[in-house]
């Protein structure tokens, strides 16, 4: 029985940002020292992000609003809003961004109704508030109130790929099962002003979107195409565990995202996929990967050392990284020697919408489903990076109706 994931879709909120208006809105704030005046203005230039988009409609250079809470455009002034503040705002705009989502995966399938969705599973680790997305969702799209919902919450970037494998597991214990997936983030609402290396490399990365889909077996229709769910791993790297983490404080989250990040990925990136490669007998007979006892800091099981890295690109034709950053798109790049196309689903979804944190992935995944040379039966290898640091990542095949 194959488990496939059809209709992606995603949305963004109308408000543009441009990276170089924000990139000196951010430099000219008081209280910066040089040193952080030149830290914003290289973050941004390298990010690889052209605009980004966000909920907050006053985060423009001319809004007039008489009331501001974020953003003072006569000051030209970031604000400093509570996190209470700040959560309410995601109540109503993360609600929103859910339900559309939603909405249009499901329109997306015709062979699948409302009612025959039986469970949902909600992404999000910007904010909080109960009754929850996976409530609304049942609620504003007319599904059962028996269908089973879970959400899963503050886990970061890398989210939305347990919550593909938890939907396939659905499917898989229940072969009737229909799982809506639904990623929202609305990362803006924590940017912030200050001198700390590690806030200024998120506020010129991270932004606002979200993303559906629907896993089940049922067969794509005549000229759909879908993406088969075969495999999932997750590795959590030896070290890492205090260059990315995400906190709550007083006046929004607290974003830790070190510069050494890409670094620690470029390290173990091969570590990390080989325990996915081994599962998949067509890939482990072309790769000829060797085995050997791993460190035990990294996991307690044997990981494998791959062959020469060049033949992955053949293998696997598409390939879906999260974007966290253009540093890490390079580092994995030139690691994995895949040629510069197989990218470039992954960099463009950051040069038109930046970091979504875990909605990014899925964007990704739907460029590589758009793209008009992706055929039946090509491989997808995804994966998507987060706090610990952990990496998730999942082999998929293109399958068209």
């Amino acid at each position: 029985m194959a488990v496939t994931l059809r209709a992606l879709q995603t949305v963004v909120p109308p408000t543009i940002l441009i990276q170089e208006q924000v990139r000196d809105i951010f430099a000219a704030q008081p209280g910066l020292s040089r040193l952080a005046q030149r830290l914003v203005s290289t973050s941004f230039n390298v990010s690889g992000i052209e605009t980004r988009h966000t909920v907050i409609a006053e985060l423009t250079v001319d809004n007039d609003s008489a009331d501001p809470q974020f953003f003072d455009a006569r000051q030209q002034l970031l604000l400093v809003p509570s996190t209470r503040v700040r959560n309410e705002l995601y109540i109503t705009e993360a609600t929103k961004l859910f339900v559309e989502a939603g909405r249009r995966a499901l329109a997306a399938c015709p062979d699948i109704r409302p009612e025959d969705v039986t469970h949902v599973v909600t992404v999000s680790c910007t904010g909080f508030y109960a009754p929850g997305p996976d409530y609304m969702l049942v609620r504003e799209l007319g599904l059962n109130a028996s269908t089973q919902r879970y959400h899963l919450g503050f886990m970061g970037c890398y989210a939305s790929m347990p919550a593909l494998r938890t939907a396939k597991q659905f499917v898989e214990a229940d072969p009737n099962a229909v799982v809506l997936v639904v990623s929202a983030e609305l990362c803006s609402l924590h940017l912030r002003t200050s001198s700390d290396p590690d806030t200024i490399v998120a506020s010129s990365l991270f932004s606002d979107g979200a993303a559906a889909g629907i896993v089940s077996s049922r067969v794509p229709l005549p000229g759909e195409k879908a993406l088969g769910l075969d495999l999932f791993e997750t590795v959590i790297t030896p070290v890492g565990e205090g260059d990315m983490a995400w906190k709550i404080g007083d006046e929004g989250f607290e974003m830790i995202l070190s510069t050494y990040v890409p670094h620690i990925i470029d390290e173990h990136i091969e570590g990390a996929l080989a325990p996915l490669f081994a599962r998949d007998v067509s890939i482990t007979g072309q790769l000829a990967a060797v085995p050997f006892e791993a460190d035990a800091a990294a996991s307690a099981a044997p990981v494998l050392t791959l062959a020469p890295p060049a033949t992955l690109s053949s293998v696997i034709e598409h390939w879906a990284i999260h974007p966290g950053g253009r540093s890490i798109l390079d580092k994995t790049e030139a690691k994995l020697q895949l040629r510069p196309d197989q990218l470039l689903p992954s960099r463009e979804t950051l040069r038109t919408n930046g970091n979504m944190s875990s909605a990014t992935i899925l964007f990704v995944m739907k460029a590589i489903l758009d793209g008009p040379a992706t055929a039946d039966g090509e491989r997808v290898c995804a994966m998507a990076f987060g706090p610990g640091l952990t990496v998730e990542s999942g082999l998929m095949t293109v399958i068209e109706g």
